[in-house]
């Protein structure tokens, strides 16, 4: 499952997951962004894994703040625009609570 998210004023967030039974079993989040560490990025995509497939954009986009080391920078995305990325590979409208 592929979705895409432009976040406002910033940077393209792409996300690739892998569904089973329910929920996210894999996730490869991409694109035009900086984050440092650069190791921040594995923790997203972990941070995914194991959140259902009905998961709303707040409880998504918590599981990636939550799941960031500590002092990890974003540049030109947020955990919002991951989420909504994450939404849309699921095929749920942006915006839509779950």
């Amino acid at each position: 499952m592929h979705g895409e998210y432009k976040v406002p004023g910033g940077k393209l967030v792409v996300v690739d997951l892998v569904v089973a039974d329910g929920a996210i079993a894999a996730a490869q989040v991409s694109g035009d962004f900086f984050l440092e560490p650069d190791a921040a990025l594995d923790a997203i995509n972990a941070a995914l894994v194991g959140l259902p497939v009905d998961a709303g954009e707040a409880m998504l986009a918590g599981a990636v703040r939550v799941g960031l080391p500590a002092g990890t920078a974003l540049f030109g995305i947020t955990p919002e625009g991951v989420a909504v990325a994450v939404r849309r590979a699921l095929g749920h409208a942006a915006g839509t609570p779950a």
